[in-house]
């Protein structure tokens, strides 16, 4: 394990998916993002992973940092905001020229990022980037105890669960395709539309986080 729980991984791959989320998401929400990876790289340390020839920190960066692409001003608005953040972040590794096996691990990592169970019985990747980002809302938070404060310090939360919901919910509404039943999205939006506040929202205020 890395001696600086604050070190990032350094090179073009991390350096474009920064600047891809700086541009998409909210401040806060970059911020989740880029704390998804401090998490998912701990939580592959818990499971004493790190050692694996699966293991890819460049590329597990860039599917946390990138995650939420879907909910930026390039999304088409067509297509789960999943989805449509797997296919942007799928286009700068190929803009990248990394091989199309990298982009389309990416690409599943993001795409399956907020569907639970599934994530388990894929690729390293793919599991690992689950349960970063959802250490994030609060799931599994006792394995981060020890290095949480630190990173928080650096990425302060900054009301993420509010922005996010917020996004989510505009991408949605975008079309009717963007939010089909059962997803992530149309759920959020009923649970809005019913009291003015969403599972993730109440989740985050409730859990070992806040807000």
């Amino acid at each position: 394990m890395h001696g600086d729980v604050l070190a990032l991984p350094s090179g073009p791959l991390v350096e474009a998916s920064l600047a891809a989320a700086r541009a998409a998401v909210h401040p806060s929400v970059l911020n989740h993002c880029i704390r998804g990876f401090y998490w998912a790289r701990l939580f592959a340390a818990h499971r004493g992973v790190l050692n694996d020839a699966d293991y890819n920190e460049e590329l597990l960066f860039a599917a946390n940092v990138m995650h939420d692409l879907g909910t930026g001003p390039d999304a088409p608005g067509r297509l789960r905001f999943e989805m449509e953040g797997a296919d942007l972040a799928a286009a700068v590794l190929t803009g990248l020229g990394a091989p199309v096996g990298d982009v389309d691990k990416v690409w599943e990592a993001i795409a399956l990022h907020t569907t639970p169970q599934i994530p388990e019985r894929m690729g390293l990747l793919t599991y690992l980037t689950y349960e970063g980002i959802w250490i994030d809302f609060g799931k599994n938070a006792d394995l981060v105890a020890e290095e949480q404060s630190r990173i928080h310090a650096a990425y302060p939360r900054l009301e993420m669960a509010r922005h996010l919901a917020d996004e989510v919910l505009a991408h949605g509404a975008r079309s009717e395709t963007a939010a089909p039943p059962y997803a992530l999205a149309h759920h959020l939006a009923q649970e809005r539309a019913a009291d003015g506040v969403t599972s993730m929202e109440r989740g985050v205020v409730n859990g070992p986080w806040g807000e």
